[in-house]
């Protein structure tokens, strides 16, 4: 079952955004010797850990409803 996307609110975009950035910035620094491989699953386990905060809480609030 493939989860939709929930509504973000202003803070966790720019959040998002700012991981993206970091991700970007993480991949030109990237020397390119070692074939391009940068780390970047910590800022990937952020941003995934900010969607999951956002389905929770479109739950909770259909929950309500």
């Amino acid at each position: 079952m493939a989860q939709s996307d929930p509504k973000l609110t202003v803070a966790e975009k720019a959040k998002v955004a700012w991981y993206v950035a970091r991700m970007a910035k993480r991949g030109i620094a990237d020397d390119r010797e070692r074939g391009g491989v940068v780390y970047q699953g910590d800022l990937e386990r952020k941003v995934d850990r900010i969607l999951d905060q956002a389905r929770q809480r479109e739950e909770a609030a259909t929950k309500k409803k």
